[in-house]
């Protein structure tokens, strides 16, 4: 089993590299969750009693793997809550998707419209009426054989919203049976990871970036091209 690693902490702020297959908070499942990890981590750390305030400004799926962050005060919860709202917090994900897209490199506008009783989501082209305008950027960094290496910043943060997207311009990503693919990953997990994080500091005021490299089989391949987009 691969255990969450910590990037960066300060008095506010927790940054933790969640891998696939661990859920940001529980469900009916009972399995592990990345928030218990994270407030064992600083309890242990910092010897503190007594119940540890730690809270994810933000989530991923769970066979996503990637950087999630925690507000370690009510303070920089509600200030990285704000920072999300107003889209003030740029994310870069990586994704290894079937195909290539038609566009190398391009944006992508869709509306989303979700069906909660099957955890789903559908990408139409035009507003349907509930939809939500869900905007990413994307960069083709490499094509080989059947599948592609895609650098990916949502400008919106839908539910599913880069797996149905891409699914929607027929380059589902690898392993995402969800949405399309056609061949599970043995790991379970989904070929998209949330590479790098850039904000401002909600209590500091300065800018800030964080980066998390991808582990696992799949990812190996194409690793020393991921490592140059922090550069």
């Amino acid at each position: 089993m691969i255990y969450p690693t910590t990037i960066y902490e300060d008095n506010h702020l927790l940054v933790v590299n969640k891998p696939v297959n661990w859920l940001v908070q529980g469900d009916k499942t009972g399995d592990p969750t990345l928030i218990d990890w994270s407030k064992d981590y600083i309890k242990k750390k910092y010897k503190k009693p007594g119940n540890v305030f730690l809270n994810p400004a933000h989530r991923l799926d769970r066979p996503v793997s990637g950087l999630v962050i925690f507000a370690r005060t009510s303070k920089a919860l509600t200030r990285l809550t704000a920072l999300f709202r107003d889209q003030l917090i740029q994310k870069t994900y990586v994704a290894v998707v079937k195909s290539k897209p038609q566009e190398l490199n391009g944006s992508l506008i869709h509306w989303l419209v979700k069906d909660k009783t099957k955890n789903v989501t559908k990408a139409f082209n035009r507003n349907k009426g509930s939809g939500k305008k869900s905007i990413l950027t994307y960069q083709t960094l490499v094509c080989e054989g059947e599948h592609s290496l895609l650098s990916i910043k949502p400008e919106t943060g839908r539910p599913h919203q880069i797996r149905v997207q891409l699914a929607k311009i027929l380059c589902p990503i690898q392993g995402d049976l969800k949405y399309g693919y056609t061949m599970p990953n043995t790991d379970k997990s989904i070929c998209l990871h949330a590479f790098k994080i850039e904000l401002e500091h909600p209590i500091i005021k300065e800018k800030i970036s964080f980066c998390a490299t991808p582990q696992g089989v799949y990812w190996k391949h194409h690793l020393s091209v991921i490592n140059e987009l922090d550069k």
